[in-house]
C-alpha cells in the first residue's frame, strides 16, 4: 500500500477458509492512503449484518443466491463516487444513477427475488421477538441465525478434527467462531477432494470440492488448485442431525477411499 495504490479489493469473509476480514479497521487504512476500497461480501452476506456507512468502503458487491434470493449480483456504491464514473454505454440510455450502469431493461423478476428474500430475513428477526423497523428486524435475525449457526460449526468442526489425515484450512479454536462464518474447508492426505465430494453426494449429501475462486488462498496455503479442498457450508435451516450424518458420511467415505488405495 502506498500513494500509486488506487483501488483496494478486499473479501468480508473467505469464501475457502471462512475467516472474516476485519474489513473498516482495512477500509480506514486503505483510504487514509488515498484509495478507494471495494469489498466482496458474497461470503459474509448470508451470515452477518451489513452496514457500508460503519465499515466505509466505496463499493460493496454480493449473490442474491448466496442469502436464498434468485442469481444476480448486487454492487453498492457510494453516490460521490460512482456519480462520478462514466460507464461504457448505449448513447440513447439514461445518464441519470443507477440507470446508466445498467444494461437495458432490468430484470424485474430477479429484483422481485432479492426483495423477497431480504423480507425473508425480516420475517425471521419478527418471529424472534423484533417487533420495530424492518431494519431492526433484520438485525435481529442474523443475531439469532449466528447464535444458531456457531454451535452447528463447532459441532462439525469437533467432528473432522478427529479424522487422522484431514487438515481443516481455517479457525478451529471454539473462542474464535465470532471470527468466521460456518464455512468449513477441509482436505485429506492422499485423498482428491473431488473424489470425496462425489461419493458423498451419491449419498444425497450435497458439498463442494475445488478453490471456490480463492486462488490466492490455495497457493498461499499449499493446496493444488486444480483439486482444492472439500467444502461445506451450514445454514440456519441445517440441524444437529444433519451435522452427525454428513459427519459420518464423511467418516465412511474416506475409509472406503482408503481401503481402495490399499
Amino acid at each position: 500500500l502506498s500513494e500509486k495504490t488506487r483501488l483496494v479489493a478486499l473479501n468480508y469473509a473467505s469464501n475457502l477458509t471462512g475467516s472474516i476480514n476485519r474489513v473498516k479497521a482495512l477500509t480506514a487504512v486503505a483510504r487514509n492512503a488515498g484509495a478507494l476500497v471495494y469489498v466482496d461480501a458474497v461470503q459474509f452476506a448470508p451470515h452477518g449484518l451489513i452496514d457500508v456507512q460503519e465499515l466505509g468502503c466505496d463499493f460493496l458487491t454480493c449473490s442474491a443466491y448466496k442469502f436464498f434470493g434468485p442469481h444476480m449480483g448486487i454492487l453498492w456504491g457510494r453516490r460521490d463516487v460512482i456519480g462520478g464514473l462514466i460507464p461504457y454505454k448505449c448513447r440513447c440510455s439514461s445518464n441519470g444513477l443507477p440507470e446508466r450502469f445498467e444494461l437495458g431493461t432490468p430484470q424485474i423478476e430477479l429484483m422481485a427475488g432479492l426483495s423477497a428474500a431480504v423480507d425473508y430475513f425480516a420475517d425471521l428477526g419478527a418471529a424472534a421477538g423484533e417487533g420495530g423497523s424492518r431494519r431492526q428486524k433484520i438485525a435481529r435475525a442474523f443475531e439469532v441465525s449466528i447464535a444458531y449457526e456457531n454451535p452447528l460449526a463447532q459441532r462439525l468442526i469437533d467432528g473432522l478434527s478427529g479424522i487422522s489425515g484431514l487438515t481443516i484450512h481455517g479457525i478451529t479454536d471454539p473462542k474464535r467462531l465470532g471470527d468466521r462464518v460456518p464455512t468449513v474447508s477441509f482436505t485429506v492426505d492422499g485423498i482428491v477432494p473431488e473424489t470425496i465430494v462425489r461419493q458423498m453426494n451419491a449419498e444425497n449429501i450435497f458439498l463442494w470440492s475445488g478453490h471456490n475462486y480463492a486462488w490466492e488462498i490455495v497457493h498461499q496455503l499449499g493446496i493444488p488448485a486444480e483439486h482444492g479442498v472439500v467444502r461445506i457450508g451450514i445454514a440456519h435451516y441445517n440441524t444437529s442431525a444433519e451435522i452427525d450424518e454428513t459427519l459420518e458420511s464423511v467418516h465412511r467415505v474416506i475409509a472406503m477411499l482408503r481401503q481402495q488405495r490399499s
